[in-house]
């Protein structure tokens, strides 16, 4: 584990240059995915969702059709856009709910199976999501941003439990070392640790704040 992290290190952070972190909280990923689930545009939530639930890049998702949702088995299956010429496809799981909103907003089912989900460009895309997340009160900065999205995703999957390997699978890493970064998030459980050396520290003495119970001749000693 300690190999995979230095490795990745040189290649990819959740830092800018100027250490503003480049992923969600979990706070804040739970409340762009409630801004998503209530968003006017309903298939703009959509699209929310669908990087939430997924963590896949922008162009990955407006590359969609109607085929790729797979209604039966309830994944959507994405191209990877990274793999210079190589074809991968990454079958992702979704959940019931999203899998009921997308067929009903999309119709699909009954639309041509090689309709677009969205037909937006990219940059009419990221400036889509963005409005979202200032609905769900995401403070600025480099996390703000799809990518964000993307990084929440993969550190929210493995604090969930699941194997680092899958992880890769659905993001489309090449390199499990690339994965390792999301391993490297401060989470509950290390604040917990940490807390366990903080509870004898930070506990205040207490402090007499009556005169008649300093020492009669408290006032005329000089502090040295």
């Amino acid at each position: 584990m300690t190999v995979l992290k230095r490795a990745v290190r040189a290649t990819i952070s959740l830092y800018s240059r100027d250490g503003r972190r480049k992923y969600l909280t979990p706070a804040e990923r739970e409340a762009f995915v409630s801004a998503a689930w209530q968003c006017p545009r309903e298939d703009v939530g959509t699209l929310c969702l669908l990087i939430a639930f997924t963590g896949c890049r922008i162009s990955e998702a407006l590359a969609l059709r109607a085929w790729s949702i797979n209604l039966d088995e309830r994944f959507v299956a994405l191209k990877s856009l990274k793999k210079r010429g190589d074809i991968v496809v990454r079958e992702i799981p979704l959940p019931d709910e999203l899998i009921a909103r997308l067929t009903v907003v999309h119709r699909l089912g009954s639309v041509d199976h090689d309709t677009r989900l969205w037909r937006w460009t990219r940059g009419r895309a990221w400036l889509l999501i963005k409005q979202v997340m200032v609905a769900a009160a995401v403070s600025p900065g480099p996390h703000q941003t799809a990518k964000g999205l993307r990084h929440a995703f993969g550190i929210h999957a493995i604090r969930s439990g699941v194997p680092i390997n899958m992880v890769q699978r659905w993001l489309g890493h090449a390199s499990l070392a690339t994965t390792a970064i999301y391993l490297g998030a401060i989470g509950a459980e290390e604040r917990e640790l940490a807390a366990r050396m903080w509870t004898a520290q930070t506990t205040p003495p207490r402090f007499a704040h009556s005169s008649d119970q300093l020492p009669p001749d408290a006032g005329r000693q000089e502090l040295r």
